[in-house]
């Protein structure tokens, strides 16, 4: 068992890059606990060696000196201590290796654990660590474990691995082992069961930090995101603006032939996106961020909620509201203003009113 153990501890700094030192002291803990519960002993009468450079490895039970002994793992008799070594005197603590038959067996099972276990928190640790600087950035991982029962996916950051839940997954997007994805890391966070890394594919964040990346003029700061909407998987629209007149914010974020943007829509699967131009101009952003569809005539509404009626051709009526609203909601999102969509010709002599999209949707 000791040359094994020791031969696993070197791989582990090695391969892990788990220190010895780190995982030995955790060993030692933990077979403290085993002996105290095996001989019901306290911590002060257990002593655990681990030599790594001899490849030693002995557990002993420290016991006390006493005129009447009441327990043998903590104490022996004068007479028993002078038979281990004659200059021992009344009051003193001996200590006393366990065989190897003796602490064997706790030894193994509480190192094999421990290891486990340590790998585990040290790779949480590593993680937190590395991650601590990454948080509100795109980091690509690769698909280690893909549970279907549980919806979880487990991916490997490079420094240990973090779970995708359901939650932040795309709705049918599928994962296997080995691939490789681009995750946005919304935070970093210490909890009760120590550190963890909340990581997401379905954050608006993650589209803009790849057209920050994707895009030169995004990176540089000449174009400028100014707002996102995103429903994961379908659709997402972003409003940009130049600082630069001579540089179109719309044709910089599409690139060449649409070579920008669709490298972001090849990574998300097909998820359509609108790329839109911010403006001041309330009525002529709202205009612009209905995209595809055309719009006749957008009114701001008086009162305290940020409020419009949008009137579009009837015939893109259906292409303004979107399926199942979805255009008109996320252009609600993107502008911050409830939109009333309404066709030329009006509802029925305009008796009758649609729903508005709200921004809060």
């Amino acid at each position: 068992m000791n040359a094994e153990f020791f031969e696993a501890l070197t791989m582990l700094e090695k391969e892990r890059g788990l220190t010895a030192e780190y995982l030995i002291e955790k060993i030692k803990a933990a077979i403290v606990i085993a002996v105290k519960k095996d001989y019901e002993v306290e911590d002060e009468n257990v002593l655990v060696e681990i030599d790594t450079v001899n490849g030693k490895f002995n557990v002993s039970l420290v016991r006390d000196i006493v005129e009447e002994v009441e327990n043998p793992h903590t104490q022996l008799t004068l007479e028993e201590a002078q038979a281990i070594r004659k200059t021992y005197k009344m009051g003193q603590r001996v200590v006393t290796p366990l065989k190897t038959k003796d602490f064997g067996r706790i030894a193994a099972q509480t190192a094999k654990h421990v290891i486990r276990q340590g790998i585990r928190e040290a790779e949480r640790n590593q993680l937190f660590n590395d991650m601590q600087g990454k948080a509100h950035e795109i980091v690509t991982a690769r698909v280690t474990r893909v549970d279907p029962d549980r919806g979880l996916v487990a991916l490997d950051m490079g420094k240990g691995e973090a779970i995708l839940p359901r939650s932040e997954q795309v709705p049918g997007e599928e994962f296997f082992e080995g691939q490789h994805v681009q995750v946005y890391v919304k935070d970093v966070v210490v909890t009760e069961r120590g550190p963890r890394v909340i990581i997401s594919r379905t954050s608006e964040q993650l589209v803009k930090r790849m057209f920050e990346m994707e895009v030169p003029e995004i990176f540089d700061g000449t174009v400028e995101i100014r707002a996102i909407s995103r429903e994961a998987g379908v659709r997402t629209k972003m409003a940009v603006w130049s600082k630069d007149e001579n540089i179109d914010p719309v044709g910089a974020c599409i690139g060449a032939h649409g070579a920008r943007v669709g490298k972001i829509v090849e990574e998300l699967h097909g998820e359509k996106i609108d790329v839109v131009r911010w403006s001041e101009d309330v009525s002529e952003f709202i205009s612009a961020a209905l995209s595809p569809a055309k719009v006749v005539k957008v009114e701001i509404l008086e009162g305290d909620k940020k409020a419009c009626r949008v009137t579009v051709p009837d015939h893109q009526l259906s292409l303004a509201i979107g399926n199942k609203g979805q255009n008109a909601r996320l252009c609600a999102r993107l502008t911050g203003y409830n939109i009333d969509i309404r066709p030329e010709s009006g509802y029925y002599g305009e008796e009758e009113e649609q729903p508005a999209a709200s921004s809060e949707e």
